[in-house]
C-alpha cells in the first residue's frame, strides 16, 4: 500500500491541528509529541488517539497462553484490523465482540488479520482458549503498554473504582496490576505498509463502530490499495 495525498493532508492536517492544543515549549525543547500523546490521560475525553494517516507503533504483549506477542505494523503480509476492549468484565464489551461474530468471517475473507486487545491478564484470557479454536489473535494488554502507544489509555478515577466494586467488577484482579487505568475501545484498521487507513473510538464506552460501518471502510482500505 503506498502513502497517498489523501493520507499526506490528513496526516499534515493532524500535524497542525496539534501545534494549536499542546502548550509549546521553547524552541530549544521542541515538544515530544508521542510522548505526549502515550501519556495515561486522566479523562477518556482527554485521550490523543492516534488517527488516520498516522503510522502504527510498534509494541510488545501476551497472548493468552503467556507467550511475548510482538507487533510491527510495517512488516506484516496481510492488512490488520486491531480491536481494544477493556476485558471481560464489561457487558458492552462482550455484546460488541458478540455482534462482530457476524462481520468476523467477511473481514476474514477479504484478507484481514484481526487482533482484540484487552486490558485483562492472561489468566482470565485462558478460558477463551478453552472454548473455542480462535481465528483472531486474543492479547493481554494488563500493563497498557499497547493502547499507551495508540494514546488511548486512560486513569479510572477512585469514584468510578469504587463502584466497579459494588457491582463486583475488580479492575486489579481483572489485570493483575493497581494502576487503575483502562483502554478507551477503538478500533484501527492498519494496512501492510503500516499506516493506520480508519480509526474509531468513543470516550462513551457503551458506544462502538457498527460492524457494517467497519466492514465497508476495511473494503474502502483495500479499494485504495489496488489504486
Amino acid at each position: 500500500m503506498t502513502v497517498t495525498p489523501r493520507r499526506v493532508a490528513v496526516a499534515a492536517a493532524i500535524a497542525g491541528s496539534l501545534s494549536g492544543c499542546i502548550d509549546t515549549p521553547p524552541a530549544a525543547e521542541p515538544v515530544d509529541v508521542r510522548s505526549f500523546r502515550s501519556r495515561i490521560a486522566a479523562d477518556p475525553s482527554d485521550v490523543m488517539p492516534l488517527l488516520a494517516g498516522m503510522p502504527a507503533p510498534e509494541f510488545r504483549v501476551h497472548q493468552a497462553d503467556g507467550s511475548v506477542y510482538t507487533f510491527a505494523a510495517g512488516a506484516r503480509k496481510k492488512p490488520v484490523i486491531v480491536t481494544f476492549y477493556r476485558g471481560g468484565w464489561c457487558p458492552y464489551c462482550n455484546r460488541f465482540l458478540w455482534d462482530l461474530r457476524e462481520a468476523e468471517q467477511i473481514l476474514l475473507d477479504l484478507g484481514y488479520e484481526l487482533i482484540f486487545i484487552s486490558a485483562d491478564r492472561t489468566e482470565k484470557l485462558a478460558p477463551f482458549l478453552e472454548e473455542k479454536a480462535l481465528s483472531y489473535a486474543l492479547l493481554s494488554d494488563n500493563d497498557l503498554v499497547a493502547a499507551r502507544a495508540f494514546g488511548i489509555a486512560f486513569r479510572v478515577t477512585d469514584d468510578y473504582f469504587r463502584r466497579l466494586l459494588e457491582h463486583d467488577i475488580d479492575i486489579e484482579d481483572a489485570s493483575g496490576r493497581t494502576h487503575h487505568a483502562l483502554p478507551v475501545p477503538a478500533t484501527f484498521i492498519i494496512g501492510t505498509d503500516g499506516i493506520i487507513d480508519f480509526q474509531y473510538l468513543n470516550p462513551d464506552y457503551k458506544i462502538r463502530v457498527h460492524p457494517d460501518v467497519l466492514v465497508a471502510a476495511a473494503r474502502t482500505s483495500l479499494e485504495e490499495t489496488d489504486q
